[in-house]
């Protein structure tokens, strides 16, 4: 996998990437201390409100920021949002209230919910053939895993020899630091036609696109088995683990260890994997682990086999998750991948919204099992409805016809489009004949329908 890293650019930024992934891992870990601090037993509860904090921010206001983003070059806006986000770490060590835990969260997560889809749809831009940008997105993938097991490696080494507070000077490092090597590459600018676009809708932009496209529409249904499978493991491991098991702390992280490795192995072999086979089957078979797996954790299983399990859940989350960009930059124009990333961020994550809640108050109410079951269930279910959604038969040319119309097309405070005329461009309003042809199909204003079988 030698064709992604040997792009100078595409180095740095991921670098960049790296240092700020774990940056956001330290953050987390002196947040549960924090809170500790200040709510004593009740840390459980702020973390809780932090945390769906965070999902709003991300939901809510990643389509504002990516609609702004467009009229803005792109490299000093990324700078802007790492030295933002590193002056709002470097204020909680600060804080004396909750609230203001609460406040800090919210403003940290909304820069992220700006910088992550902006970043994201950057990558393409530079690694423009298909299997160097897939090598990225494993890439993209292993630094998520990397920073779930090394992440509290590190927080463990600073804690034995200063306070937690610490951690978020750590924290600030890197993000300075991711900031530095994005401002030390040349990035591809932003394309004008997305900037000439009137507002309102650059912001409806991308979920259209999103939800108009079938292969899309069938990635949002296999995201929320991957959240109902992730919730599951991030909210009741601890129980599963302590109550259920009897072990102690050491197993939780041994349990949360085997599913980063397992995202982690799908990461280094997917490249060979979507060679050999097309994303939908890559990605319904991730599906279909996820329910088995989740099915046999319901039935109660020991240490060694519910370590298995824990890995294979993280495997077959790992297998929609890291092919996703794909599918993205497939399914759009260059000029509308930011809008269409940051779609995908936000609708992504209202499935996290909803899962996260729901796994932790079923498990409360009606017990492990039942609420592994119900999970399992639930990912089945989206997983037939992704099946519908996103059929079998998904070229990437397909043949359609245009009926004939007359419009305009939108530039800045006019109206118009540019046609050759007595050899100089001008704005006029234009007629479309119908036509029959075949192309690489996306959903953009001349076609703003998916072709019928």
């Amino acid at each position: 996998m030698q064709g992604a890293l040997s792009h100078p650019v595409y180095r740095r930024l991921l670098l960049a990437q790296i240092l700020s992934v774990l940056g956001s891992g330290l953050t987390t870990i002196a947040l549960g201390l924090l809170a500790f601090e200040l709510a004593g037993g009740n840390a459980g509860a702020v973390l809780g409100t932090a945390l769906a904090i965070k999902m709003v921010a991300y939901v809510g206001l990643a389509p504002v920021a990516a609609a702004i983003a467009v009229r803005l070059p792109r490299k000093p806006f990324l700078i802007a949002l790492d030295l933002a986000r590193a002056a709002l770490v470097l204020a909680l060590p600060f804080v004396t209230e909750i609230w203001q835990i609460y406040l800090l969260v919210f403003g940290f997560q909304a820069f992220s919910a700006a910088f992550t889809p902006t970043f994201q749809a950057t990558i393409p831009d530079i690694l423009e053939d298909e299997e160097s940008y897939t090598q990225a997105l494993s890439y993209s993938r292993l630094t998520y895993d990397l920073e779930a097991l090394l992440g509290p490696t590190i927080a463990g080494a600073l804690l034995a020899v200063t306070s937690f507070h610490a951690l978020f000077a750590g924290t600030a490092i890197g993000f300075l630091a991711s900031a530095a090597l994005v401002a030390s590459v040349i990035l591809p600018s932003q394309n004008p036609a997305a900037a000439q676009t009137p507002f309102r809708k650059r912001l409806t932009r991308g979920a259209w696109i999103y939800l108009a496209t079938p292969r899309l529409r069938g990635l949002l249904a296999l995201y929320i088995g991957v959240a109902a499978a992730t919730a599951m493991i991030i909210v009741n491991t601890v129980v599963r683990v302590k109550v259920d098991l009897g072990y102690g702390d050491e197993m939780v992280a041994l349990h949360f260890a085997a599913s980063g490795i397992g995202s982690m192995v799908v990461a280094l072999v997917l490249p060979r994997l979507l060679g050999n086979n097309s994303p939908r089957r890559v990605m319904l078979m991730g599906a279909m682990i996820m329910t088995c797996c989740m099915a046999l954790a319901g039935t109660g299983p020991e240490l060694i086999a519910g370590l298995v399990l824990w890995l294979a859940l993280g495997a077959g989350a790992s297998l929609i998750q890291t092919p996703a960009g794909l599918l993205i930059t497939r399914s759009c124009h260059a000029e509308d991948r930011p809008a269409v990333f940051a779609a995908h961020f936000a609708l992504s994550h209202a499935a996290w919204l909803l899962a996260y809640p729901l796994s932790g108050q079923l498990g409360a109410w009606i017990g492990l099992s039942p609420t592994f079951f119900f999970m399992a269930a639930l990912t089945a279910i989206a997983s037939i409805c992704a099946t519908r959604l996103w059929p079998s038969n998904d070229p990437v040319e397909i043949e359609h016809e245009h009926p004939a119309v007359e419009h305009e097309h939108a530039f800045g405070d006019e109206i118009h489009h540019e046609h050759e005329a007595n050899g100089a461009p001008h704005p006029v309003r234009h007629r479309h004949a119908p036509q029959r042809h075949s192309h690489v199909f996306v959903i953009d204003d001349h076609h703003p329908v998916w072709p019928r079988s």
